[in-house]
């Protein structure tokens, strides 16, 4: 369906611009997005989980448009 995804308020902004990438803000200041585990260790943060969470939507988006949106895409682990 072609539309606006429904998405849940939390507390802080998440935007993205295509040359720039994704960014947060909590409360008007700037944040990182990060990977925790089921433990509540942190297993990544910062720009690199910015950028992987990106590269992966964009790649999953791209495989839509071009009739292929049953593949999943999958990120390397990172560092």
């Amino acid at each position: 369906m072609i539309g606006d995804l429904p998405h849940a308020a939390i507390s802080g902004i998440i935007s993205a611009v295509s040359h720039e990438g994704l960014s947060i803000l909590v409360n008007g200041k700037p944040a990182r997005l990060a990977i925790i585990d089921e433990a509540g260790q942190v297993v990544a943060a910062g720009d690199e989980v910015a950028k992987e969470a990106e590269a992966v939507a964009v790649n999953s988006y791209r495989n839509f448009l071009k009739g292929q949106g049953f593949l999943r895409v999958l990120s390397k682990p990172i560092a």
